[in-house]
């Protein structure tokens, strides 16, 4: 990434250009990208090829304004990270689903980001509802977080009978949990991005992708809280939990929603497929 280009995407996020690549600037441009850059997986329903390759993410999120999914929004944010002097390591996670079972491999990229302070931070901008901030990775204890209450420990035996990485050669998995319940589970080996093009498409294709069960768009609000347009209904979470619900009534209103809270300007209302 190119000093135009991280100058056109510090834009985009509405930051300034840290003096030094420090934690408190981390969390600045963490938090800065939840506010700006929505989670959306429009691009699976309206037929648009998700390519992992940064020029084509760079156009995606800067140029054309819009959002992604993990391996997208982390990604860039990555390369952004990178080129503005932290130590970046893409990491691959896996999501807890229904009764505490573990999703496919690759499903979820976070980043590890060690700062010249130093932090050595968990970063993720790209889950939807999750920490606002980046969590610190070798901390064992509750971390407090608008978001919630998270806590970052080791890996037990997954549902499938594979043994966690405590008792192997290898580092162990650590599993990211919030509110005491299990988010996804990180592996600590370094990854490239096209590691992950395979959890991409599955997510885009399969018909157990969560992603194909209806268009999402959220993003958090200024005020702490998450404002969300799922399928034909927007849904505004306040930061005390208070949460309000309506549907817009036509498609012209669809498409208003989407300019009026998350910027994205679109020609159609993507439809939800049949499955």
């Amino acid at each position: 990434m190119d000093a135009t280009q991280v100058d056109a995407y510090l834009r985009r996020l509405g930051a300034e250009y840290p003096a030094w690549p420090t934690t408190d600037a981390l969390r600045e441009l963490h938090l800065r990208h939840l506010l700006t850059v929505p989670f959306e997986n429009l691009s699976v329903h309206l037929g648009e090829e998700i390519v992992l390759e940064e020029g084509r993410l760079l156009d995606k999120v800067v140029g054309a304004r819009r959002g992604g999914f993990c391996y997208e929004l982390n990604g860039l944010f990555g390369a952004l990270l990178a080129a503005l002097g932290y130590e970046v390591t893409l990491l691959a996670a896996r999501v807890y689903g229904d009764g505490d079972r573990l999703g496919i491999p690759f499903d979820h990229l976070a980043l590890r980001v060690r700062t010249v302070d130093g932090g050595d931070l968990l970063a993720d901008v790209g889950f939807g509802a999750h920490s606002h901030g980046p969590l610190a990775f070798a901390e064992r204890g509750e971390q407090k977080d608008p978001g919630g209450t998270f806590q970052v420990v080791e890996a037990g035996p997954d549902a499938a009978g594979v043994r966690g990485g405590h008792d192997s050669a290898r580092a162990a998995d650590l599993d990211v949990l919030r509110d005491g319940k299990p988010v996804y589970r990180v592996e600590p080996r370094p990854r490239v991005l096209g590691d992950f093009e395979s959890g991409a498409w599955w997510h885009s294709t399969s018909p157990r992708s969560h992603f194909l069960q209806s268009p999402v768009c959220s993003r958090v609000t200024e005020d702490g809280g998450r404002i969300t347009l799922s399928g034909r209904r927007l849904v505004s979470t306040a930061a005390d939990g208070r949460r309000e619900e309506r549907e817009p009534a036509t498609d012209e209103e669809v498409l208003a929603a989407y300019r009026e809270h998350f910027g994205i300007h679109l020609d159609e209302v993507p439809p939800a497929p049949r499955l």
